[in-house]
């Protein structure tokens, strides 16, 4: 069988001192690894950062089509303005006719302008209004360290520790194990965004629950979407890109100057995390895939 195509793809053009998408090599590199049954590459990977023409459109997003892709794995690294109108409709068009879309961003108002995208950008809340979370009492600091970034921000670890998660029952297939064991661990992050099930989106559900090691306070991680007669892709919201990029998986690798939190060694130190990341990311793009590609379930 013909391996998924994956884009994945970063919201702002290349800058050394950011989140380009050479922040996220390990994760390629995990894609590029997986196998299918027979040996053969799972997953055909694109890895790329925003691109724009004279027109203001990145020309790859704003024609995102099936023909050329299977998935797009989004991560909104922007300070809240990232994608336009005419690249949110493609993204929306291309989940409609059977693409898969994972939609990461982080802390505050970091991918704000994913609310532009029906559906998986509703899972998203922010600290601008009116995208608050509904709870009000969750409109106020989680992290305390990092005083120049405010609410949302759960504070699930250091960077580079591992975070113990709980799966929400019934036990989605993105968290199922072999021998019906189960992933428990994710890479941590001292702020992480919010995303919630949109009130009234039958095909959304939460998967999995963080806890604040600050407040104690449980959160969402990641939001799935089914499909439907409206859409014929699935789609995962996620609280934190920082859960795939390399700097939390391994901290030698290096972090924008921005990024002055200590950070932590506990991944490096709990193989059994990482793995449990890893099958997670694998989990992703078989669920993820159109139908009949990956796992039905």
């Amino acid at each position: 069988m013909a391996p998924i195509r994956i884009l994945v793809q970063c919201s702002i053009p290349f800058a050394e001192d950011d989140w380009h998408v050479g922040r996220f090599a390990a994760l390629v590199e995990t894609l590029r690894g997986l196998r299918q049954d027979d040996g053969s590459p799972l997953a055909e990977v694109t890895a790329r950062n925003r691109e724009v023409d004279a027109s203001g459109r990145d020309p790859i997003l704003a024609s995102l089509d099936r023909k050329s892709w299977d998935e797009l794995w989004l991560f909104a690294v922007d300070g809240g303005e990232g994608c336009n109108d005419a690249e949110c409709a493609a993204i929306d068009a291309f989940q409609r006719a059977g693409g898969g879309v994972l939609a990461a961003r982080d802390h505050q108002d970091m991918g704000l302008w994913l609310r532009k995208l029906p559906g998986v950008g509703a899972a998203h809340f922010f600290h601008a209004e009116p995208f608050r979370e509904t709870d009000l009492s969750r409109c106020a600091r989680d992290d305390q360290e990092t005083r120049s970034i405010d609410f949302p921000n759960y504070h699930s670890g250091s960077n580079g520790d591992p975070q113990a998660i709980s799966p929400v029952e019934p036990l989605h297939p993105l968290l199922a194990l072999p021998g019906g064991r189960r992933i428990t661990w994710l890479p941590a992050h001292p702020h992480e965004g919010a995303v919630v099930p949109p009130p009234g989106d039958a095909r959304a559900r939460s998967v999995a629950h963080g806890r604040s090691t600050t407040t104690g306070r449980p959160f969402h991680l990641s939001v799935a979407f089914e499909r439907s007669s409206e859409y014929a892709g699935r789609a995962v919201a996620e609280s934190s890109f920082h859960h795939f990029a390399s700097y939390n998986w391994n901290p030698a690798v290096g972090a924008p100057s921005f990024v002055t939190e200590k950070p932590g060694t506990g991944l490096r130190e709990h193989p059994e995390a990482m793995q449990h990341t890893r099958a997670y990311v694998e989990n992703l793009v078989r669920w993820l895939a159109p139908a009949g590609r990956g796992r039905a379930s």
